[in-house]
């Protein structure tokens, strides 16, 4: 048995994660605790860390189970039609640190040498190529025709992946 990263309608993965135990399926959906804000109130509400996708742990006969559930969309793999599996350490992981109630947050996965724009701040809207250089991240800006490039320093907070 492989875990496997699902993609579920907007919204869904709570039905979904409900449905998939119906069926005997092991199922693992991070929740966040977050303020959810309305006009007329503030609650607390439990959200998924990562909207739109949980993890299900089964075998590849049972994927199709998965696949015709009510709520998903598909299976996430390197191509298509082929699911690929997760690392059961990375699970491991992620469960050991929603079970410890450790305060879980989203965070956009960055890689130096990724294309990023910047969401906040001066430098709000540039599009550059993410670097880091003593400890400090920089975006670099491309002038690809004169093979030269201008870096400005950047917070990781402030900047998203194209």
């Amino acid at each position: 048995m492989k875990w496997y990263a699902i993609h579920t309608r907007s919204r869904h993965e709570k039905q979904v994660d409900s449905f998939l135990r119906e069926r005997g399926i092991d199922t693992f959906l991070p929740l966040v605790h977050t303020l959810s804000r309305r006009r007329d109130r503030k609650k607390y509400v439990d959200m998924p860390l990562f909207p739109g996708y949980m993890f299900v742990c089964t075998d590849k006969e049972r994927l199709f189970d998965v696949k015709y559930t009510r709520g998903v969309t598909r299976i996430i793999g390197t191509d298509i039609d082929v699911p690929t599996p997760i690392p059961d350490k990375q699970i491991l992981d992620l469960k050991s640190l929603a079970e410890n109630n450790v305060q879980l947050d989203q965070f956009s996965y960055l890689v130096k040498g990724r294309a990023v724009r910047v969401k906040a701040g001066p430098l709000k809207g540039i599009e550059g190529i993410l670097v880091e250089r003593k400890g400090h991240y920089k975006l670099v800006i491309r002038i690809d025709l004169l093979q030269k490039g201008a870096a400005a320093e950047v917070f990781i907070s402030d900047i998203d992946p194209i």
